[in-house]
């Protein structure tokens, strides 16, 4: 039985094409987390929100500390909340660290 030259071409070149396609999977199968996009989206838009908001209470929290009308408690808690609201990228990078996630 004789294999046509056509046939066998064909064949060939099948099995490069899905060679290539195998050993690139990275190119074969590149799509991004909508999870993640849809995550960072979010912390962008908090982190837009929350700047002017920070901002503006403590020009108010320094203002009622000036005129001794706030316990000093007040703006120590928005000292450490400010700090967690944009330190929270860094706190979640550092804690996925020590779990090797």
């Amino acid at each position: 039985m004789k294999i046509n030259p056509v046939t066998r071409k064909s064949q060939v070149l099948h099995t490069a094409f899905i060679f290539v396609v195998l050993s690139a999977p990275d190119l074969a199968l590149a799509q991004a987390s909508p999870f993640l996009t849809g995550a960072n989206s979010l912390q962008t838009n908090i982190l837009a929100w929350a700047t002017p908001i920070a901002v503006i209470l403590v020009m108010v929290l320094g203002v009622m500390a000036m005129a001794n009308r706030i316990s000093w408690g007040w703006p120590l808690a928005a000292i450490v909340g400010i700090a967690l609201v944009f330190g929270a990228p860094q706190m979640v990078t550092w804690i996925r660290g020590m779990f090797g996630v």
